[in-house]
Order: structure tokens, then sequence, then C-alpha cells
């Protein structure tokens, strides 16, 4: 650590009167693990949980060949995005998300057809890039490439996640959308601890006061883009963006801090915030803005021409397309605000974390096998039990971490399950379904992966506390993957007994 103050010289007086205190770093109770030294192999091994988790997606993915929920929504108006450019403005209005998430499922329709497979590879392949995500940003704040791979196999073993990656709904996009612009962040964080630290050990006094430029950081500008594009999924990823945009700038602050700046919070914002502010502020909006370019160049786009129909509205001077959209958003904003309809599979935040109310997907009546006996296919979006009820647990947890350790990985965490959980909290009136934890539930996989990071033990312990922790984190891995091996029949909707199906409703509330 350079020293910050003037060093004497010889030709100094003996007295030169009063001199600056610099004060000391002060470093987190536990700061940032290094990244393992195992970069090949972890690449390799990452590859192949990918590989696996996307074969487990594709597998028999055309089942049911029929639209199942929300999927009479979306690829439908997908196909009409393929076929328009834009969705059609038909006289009813269900068009009530932004259109990326469609544009992603048009994709898959186009490549295969429109049927089942082609709707639904699509969200095969975004799950999959989440699994795979979420492994490397778990290796990132925990210094374990083992740790990293536990939570990329939990998540590709979720029973939610799995139902989300294997149907054409557009949540499986907004949570590979946010795990990746996270990732990013993190990244950036990182990179930029890492220069401040090269930095400070030739840093003058005038650095000391006001900091020194940090270059380019094309890390937080990929997350930019990746956060805007999850807005421009569903609204729900400007959470993320807010509080993770605020998060960055902590950050930077935080690095400044470690060395030993004088005002950390005044050259964190000098040299961090015009930087965010396009990075995290600008970029985003233009990213969203960017995939409504159908709907801009449609004539019969939902709500294209509304300016044109009021033309007496408010600030006259926006060109009549922009404000059509901004009407639109609004009416979108009521829709969404006022959603309070019952319907039978609603559900509320608290019970998400224990799996309280599933979401049946498909269960076709009078099937028989070839005795005559009666055979149930259920396809329940079910979160793996052994995984979700840790989940509570899990997050107590990681606020201890947060507040006794100061530990960075918990407080990451804990923002992102604070922007895809809490938030729904807002509104209980609304109504709401157990898809709408897809963002969240990777940070929540996280929370459970610091606890296990606690159970496997400090890399400083005995060989015996590792052993025994190791043991305690491969026995709960393989229970969790025999949860996810017994429910699986009713994730796919395979051929079940009466008997056989009961054996898995394990409460009443997944009938």
């Amino acid at each position: 650590m350079a020293v910050l103050t003037p060093e004497r010289t010889e030709s100094a007086p003996e007295d030169p009167g009063p001199r600056r205190r610099v004060p000391l770093p002060r470093p987190l109770r536990q700061p940032t693990p290094p990244l393992p030294g195992d970069r090949r192999l972890a690449a390799v091994l990452t590859a192949l949980l990918g590989v696996a988790t996307l074969v487990t997606r594709l597998w028999d993915i055309r089942y049911p060949a029929d639209l199942v929920f929300d999927e009479a929504y979306y690829p439908p108006e997908a196909l009409e995005v393929l076929e328009l450019g834009y969705e059609y403005n038909r006289g009813y209005t269900f068009i009530v998300h932004p259109p990326l998430g469609k544009l992603l499922i048009a994709a898959g329709e186009h490549l295969f057809g429109y049927d089942s497979f082609g709707w639904r590879f699509p969200s095969a392949v975004a799950g999959t890039i989440a699994v795979v995500v979420l492994a490397r940003l778990a290796r990132r704040l925990t210094g374990s490439t083992l740790l990293g791979l536990v939570a990329g196999l939990l998540l590709a073993l979720d029973g939610f996640s799995f139902s989300v990656g294997r149907i054409g709904l557009l949540d499986v996009f907004l949570q590979m959308f946010v795990v990746c612009a996270v990732a990013c962040l993190v990244v950036d964080r990182d990179r930029v601890r890492q220069r401040v630290r090269e930095g400070s050990d030739r840093m003058t006094d005038r650095m000391a006061r006001q900091g020194f430029r940090l270059g380019p950081r094309g890390w937080r500008i990929a997350a930019g883009v990746l956060f805007g594009s999850a807005c421009a999924v569903k609204w729900s990823g400007v959470y993320f963006l807010a509080l993770f945009a605020l998060l960055s700038l902590w950050w930077d602050r935080a690095a400044w801090r470690d060395a030993g700046v004088t005002r950390p919070t005044r050259v964190a914002l000098r040299r961090g915030l015009p930087g965010a502010a396009w990075a995290l502020g600008v970029l985003p909006v233009l990213t969203y803005l960017a995939t409504f370019t159908g709907w801009f160049r449609g004539e019969n786009s939902q709500g294209r021409h509304w300016a044109d129909q009021h033309p007496d509205t408010a600030f006259p001077f926006v060109p009549g397309a922009l404000r059509s959209l901004w009407h639109m958003h609004g009416e979108w904003l009521t829709f969404h605000n006022g959603l309070s309809t019952p319907h039978p599979w609603e559900s509320g935040p608290w019970s998400w974390l224990v799996d309280g109310r599933p979401i049946l997907l498909w269960n076709p009546q009078g099937l028989t096998d070839a005795d005559g006996n009666q055979v149930i296919r259920y396809i329940l979006m079910l979160g793996t039990p052994t995984l979700w009820f840790l989940f509570a647990p899990a997050m107590l947890w990681l606020l201890w971490r947060a507040v006794a350790r100061r530990d960075p990985a918990a407080v990451t965490v804990g923002a992102a399950i604070a922007a895809g959980w809490l938030t729904w909290f807002v509104n209980l009136d609304r109504t709401m379904f157990i898809f709408y934890m897809a963002p969240a539930v990777p940070f929540f996989v996280l929370a459970v992966t610091l606890v296990l990071q606690d159970v496997l033990g400090r890399p400083q312990a005995s060989a015996l506390r590792r052993q025994v922790g190791l043991g305690v984190v491969s026995l709960y891995l393989a229970v969790v993957a025999m949860t996810f091996a017994f429910f699986y029949p009713v994730l796919t909707g395979a051929p079940l007994t009466h008997g056989e199906w009961l054996q898995r409703m394990w409460f009443p509330s997944w009938f």
C-alpha cells in the first residue's frame, strides 16, 4: 500500500508543521475471495453441466403438443411478431408485456415451426444459460469451483426452474437476463477493485483526494444492456436494475475506501456516477426501446396511432409514436396494478418459499392404459421440495452473514432476493402466481450455496472438518437429486397410476 502523505526529504525543516492525516484502509471483515486457479477445469466442468441441463430440458419437450396455461397468449403473439413484425391490435387487450420475450419465442418458431417444440426450445436454451452463468457467478462469489458447480447443479435439479425451462412463457427469459446482468456487474466490481488496488501503489496526494480514471468498463455496459433486456421481457426487471445500479456505486465507494482515499463517497460519485448514468441509466432505456422497433414500424400494432386519434394531448412537441407508446405503457400499468381477478392457481409471496401453491399446467382427463386402468398425466410447476424448504432458513443465514461478517457475497445475493421477491409485497391485493419467482430462484439457490459453504468449512479448517463438511454437502446434493427424480413424473406429465400420483401430492394445495 502506497503512503499517501508526502515523504520527508533531507532539505525539509525539522518541524514541517501539521500534516494531513490519511485514514488507513478499512477492509471488509470478510474480503472477496480470489478466484481459484483451475480456470480451464472449471470451464470444462461447467460446460458439461450445461450440456446435461440442456438435454434434460429438451427431452420429450414436445409433450403436450397443445398450448398449456399462459402459452395461450405468448406463442400466438410470437407468431404474429414473426409474420407481421409486431403483435396485432386485436379487439381485446391481452398484450400487456414488452416484446422481447415473444421475440425470443418467435426465434424458436422460425427455426422449428409453429409447434410445441418450436415455441418451447428457446425456453430450454434460456434455462440452460441461467444454470451455466449461475455456476460461474457462484464460483466468483465464493472463490470455489466446487461451490460454483454445486449452485449450478442445484438450479438444474430445481423442479420449478426445470418446468419454466420447458414451457413457452416469458419468465425464464427474465431469469436468464437477470442472472447474466448481475454476473456481469459482479465481474465489473472485481475489475474495478483490481484497477484501484493497482493504481493505489502510485497514488499521489492529489489522487488520494480526487481518485483517478479507471478506464473503460465494458462489463458494466454489458450489464446495462442485459438489465434493459430483462425489463423488455417483464417490467419486474426494473427492480433488479435499480437496486444493482445503487449497489454498483456502493462497490465503487468500497474500492476507493479500501485504497485509502480521504473521501471515498465523493470520489466514487465523481469517478463512477457519470459512467453509471450512461451504462445503467441511458443504455437500458435505449435497449428497451430498441425492442419496440417492430411496434414503431407496424401500422396495426397495438396503440400505435393513439396520438393521431388524440391530437390535443399534452406535450404535442413529442413525436406521436412516442406519445402513443407512453399511453400504452400507462394502460399496461393500470392493468397490472388492478389485476385482482380470482384464479384457482394464484398464490402469494409468502407461500412461494415453501411451494405453497404450485401451478397445474396440464391434466388431461379420462386416460386409461391397455387394461382399462386409470392413468394420470399431471404437469405441476413445482419446486424441488428439499431445495425450496431450505430457502427461508438460508435467507436468515444470509442476513446473519451480511450483518455479522459484512460478507460481500451475502450482500449481493440479498439484494437480488429483495429485488425479485420482497418487491412483490408492495401490492398484495394483486393476483400473483408462483412463476413470478423465476428471476429470484437462482439467488435463493445461491443463498443455499452459501449455507453449504459454511457447512463445508473454511479452507484453513482441519482435514477431518473438511471431510465431514464435504460428506454433508454431498449427502444433501444426493437428497435433492433423488427428490427431483421422484417428482420428475409430475414435472413432465409421465403416466402414473392413481396411487403413484397420490404419493407425490404431499399437500392439499398441490391438487
